[in-house]
């Protein structure tokens, strides 16, 4: 068979064997991509500031946000694996991320550093609710394992937003 036609015959399904009800799984699943492709485009984002960051703090907001970006990106791979382990395929490319990305992008050369972490905060705490949307679906199928993780990420993401109010507070 072609590469085109056997591409095209494999099954949306892995095959990974679970007890939780396929339709939850596929329903969780979808919510899980979004969530990776969100953390995609915060951790890129979270980096940008990073490198951009300018004034009289910029040594502390810089160390912040490396911190933050690198807490980010530690959490992709897991919630990933979670994808598969539901028995779905996860985010394939950078141009999935970016059609399911929720995070906005800031392509601007220069931004204040204040505006920066608002922007961080306001993503972080939009985070947090998709992160409690995708918990909910792990409870309606009684998928245990991933909210416990969907639980520990709210908890850093709820975290990564209260340092960045703080933080906040003290630009001029």
């Amino acid at each position: 068979m072609p590469a085109t036609q056997e591409k095209l015959a494999k099954p949306t399904l892995l095959h990974t064997p679970s007890d939780l009800d396929e339709t939850g799984r596929a329903k969780l699943s979808d919510s899980l991509n979004l969530l990776v492709a969100d953390y995609f485009a915060l951790y890129i984002k979270t980096k940008n500031y990073h490198w951009h960051m300018s004034g009289r703090h910029f040594r502390d907001y810089h160390l912040l946000l490396d911190e933050q970006a690198d807490q980010i990106f530690v959490v992709i791979d897991p919630i990933a694996e979670r994808v598969r382990k539901l028995g779905y395929p996860t985010i394939h490319s950078v141009g999935e991320v970016k059609r399911k990305q929720r995070v906005k992008d800031n392509d601007d050369i220069y931004e204040n550093p204040l505006d920066m972490l608002i922007d961080l905060q306001n993503e972080n705490r939009e985070l947090v609710k998709n992160l409690r949307a995708s918990h909910e679906i792990a409870d309606d199928i009684n998928d245990v394992a991933t909210a416990s993780l969907l639980e520990v990420y709210i908890d850093e993401a709820e975290r990564r937003a209260w340092f960045l109010f703080e933080a906040s507070r003290d630009v001029n």
